[in-house]
């Protein structure tokens, strides 16, 4: 199984159709690698599937470096199984 950092990577990388080695962690997504309003929109949604979790509005527009995404989904997982 691939680690929550690897799989947040390969999924930016699929859906901004950008090579997996130019996603670092400290990549914007938006001035680095090129994504719209659109593409964040649907990696958004990409990102909600892969990680069956719910990343509201307010959240996805303070998202802007991969980094942020990676650390977003741990603790968005480490909620989920608190709940648990």
């Amino acid at each position: 199984m691939s680690s929550i950092e690897e799989r947040v990577k390969r999924l930016i990388a699929e859906q901004l159709k950008s090579e997996l080695k130019d996603v670092t962690d400290e990549a914007s997504l938006m001035d680095d690698l090129g994504a719209d309003s659109l593409d964040t929109v649907e990696l958004v949604m990409a990102l909600e599937e892969e990680f069956e979790t719910e990343i509201p509005d307010e959240d996805a527009e303070r998202i802007a470096t991969v980094k942020q995404v990676i650390d977003y989904i741990k603790d968005q997982l480490a909620n989920t199984s608190e709940s648990d």
